[in-house]
């Protein structure tokens, strides 16, 4: 069965998280946010890539709870995430992006790219500034 998201760290410190086809429940979003704050509790320096190209609509209530996220764990994002690429070729996923930094402003310094090329490339490079 399909998850919501895979967390791939196989290219650590660059992080790969793809958001699958599946919508999320509570409970999945939930297991997500955890597996998110174990990246940073891990106190290495990392680069994430958000692969979005298939991500479901959160729902307003996930949205509120990813600010939330953001708003509780910035210090750890400020100091260990060198940056987050997001791939994001939806109209409406850019939209919610939107939202949820209007809610909380990212970190970290993050681009949304329009594929994985552009993304990893501009992820590598803030590991390496």
């Amino acid at each position: 069965m399909a998850t919501y998201a895979q967390i791939d760290t196989s290219q650590f410190p660059l992080v790969v998280i793809t958001f699958m086809e599946k919508t999320s429940s509570d409970e999945d979003f939930e297991r997500y946010l955890s597996e998110m704050k174990d990246l940073y509790e891990a106190r290495k320096k990392l680069a994430i890539i958000f692969d979005a190209r298939n991500a479901p609509l959160p729902s307003l209530k996930q949205q509120q709870k990813q600010a939330a996220w953001l708003r509780r764990n910035n210090d750890l994002l400020n100091e260990f995430c060198a940056g987050t690429a997001y791939v994001i070729t939806k109209g409406t996923v850019r939209m919610i992006l939107r939202v949820i930094f209007s809610i909380t402003p990212q970190a970290a310094p993050y681009k949304v790219c329009s594929n994985m090329n552009d993304a990893e490339e501009w992820a590598r490079a803030q590991l390496s500034a």
